[in-house]
């Protein structure tokens, strides 16, 4: 037959399935004798589709003594395999381990990789009773994980990438994060932290000091009646002579913070012990953003605008011991507490 009379776009598109009228097409030309090569010619798809459709389609006529191909017979097939294809919800399958997600999203408020992460370590479901993360998320988006929604993914609706900017610091009050020992960037060794301050609706207001282990994420929070230089030293001098005392110089080997009027004394630490204070480039977060991203999950509790004199000390203390029961990924899914008590048992016997 020659090209330009074919009954079919020659056009078609690669990788397209075979239509029911091109099925009737190929039933056609068998029963006229034609081969393969010229059915797949006509219809423009390769010869093997042709052949593997003729073994999907064929069936038994005449009290089954003579088997030939019937697109009808194709297409029934064809619709029945298109019907077990794709991936599967496993939703119903694995509602366990989603309903344990829940529990944990809104009780402990954890992220759902922590819930993933953690109950696989811990061994509370096994791989095959779970989903992951990726898929929980999917889930959340279709509506799959009971009432939880997007929005109350702390992260998932507010992340913004951030530019980093370096600035000439125009006051000096020690040395600079550029003399810190590059291995500190590594997180292999412990004892180095960083530090800032989340002010309340007015900068007169109580506020909180913050500060986080870079290596274990272990935080700490305390609460200080204002924003003076005096204020986060004797914050400082308190932990030194209390909650570590004897042992300040081995868990605090340096401290990172920025350059707020705030940590103008904050080098006067160094005269008390063998700490280290490094300031961080004017306006680059980046530099100590371990302990910004922890101010971020404090937010959570203590949003913007409040004051902090509005949460009692007990509510300040459940917020820091729920970050540091929080399941890390970084951590293997161990928890902050966990790793601090490990690195801190460790330091002291050495």
């Amino acid at each position: 037959m020659d090209q330009n009379h074919f009954t079919t776009d020659t056009l078609r598109k690669k990788g397209a399935h075979l239509t029911f009228e091109e099925r009737v097409i190929i039933q056609t030309r068998l029963r006229d004798k034609q081969s393969y090569r010229s059915i797949a010619r006509e219809i423009g798809c390769c010869v093997n589709t042709v052949r593997n459709e003729v073994k999907r389609g064929k069936v038994l006529c005449y009290n089954g003594k003579v088997e030939r191909y019937r697109a009808a017979d194709g297409q029934s097939t064809y619709e029945a395999h298109r019907e077990n294809c794709g991936r599967k919800c496993d939703a119903i399958a694995k509602g366990a381990f989603l309903d344990y997600v829940q529990k944990r999203l809104q009780e402990h408020h954890w992220s759902l990789d922590a819930c993933f992460g953690r109950a696989l370590v811990t061994g509370e479901f096994q791989r095959g009773e779970m989903v992951c993360t990726k898929t929980l998320y999917n889930y959340v988006t279709l509506g799959l994980l009971g009432k939880i929604k997007s929005i109350d993914l702390p992260l998932r609706v507010k992340r913004k990438n951030a530019r980093k900017r370096v600035r000439e610091r125009k006051k000096k009050f020690g040395r600079s994060i550029d003399e810190r020992d590059p291995s500190v960037d590594e997180r292999q060794d412990f004892g180095h932290w960083e530090c800032d301050l989340v002010l309340g609706s007015r900068s007169k207001d109580e506020v909180l000091l913050t500060l986080v282990e870079r290596k274990t994420r272990c935080s700490l929070i305390r609460k200080l009646p204002n924003k003076e230089s005096a204020s986060v030293i004797a914050a400082f001098r308190k932990l030194k002579d209390g909650m570590f005392r004897g042992c300040f110089s081995r868990v605090f080997l340096s401290i990172t913070t920025d350059n707020g009027s705030e940590f103008s004394s904050l080098s006067e630490l160094e005269k008390l012990s063998h700490t280290r204070i490094y300031y961080a480039h004017p306006y680059c977060s980046g530099d100590k953003g371990t302990n910004e991203n922890h101010n971020g999950l404090f937010r959570r509790f203590l949003p913007k605008g409040k004051k902090i004199q509005d949460y009692p000390v007990e509510h300040i203390s459940r917020v820091e011991c729920w970050a540091n029961t929080l399941p890390r990924k970084i951590l293997g899914y161990k928890t902050p507490e966990e790793c601090f008590r490990e690195e801190m048992l460790a330091a002291l016997t050495a």
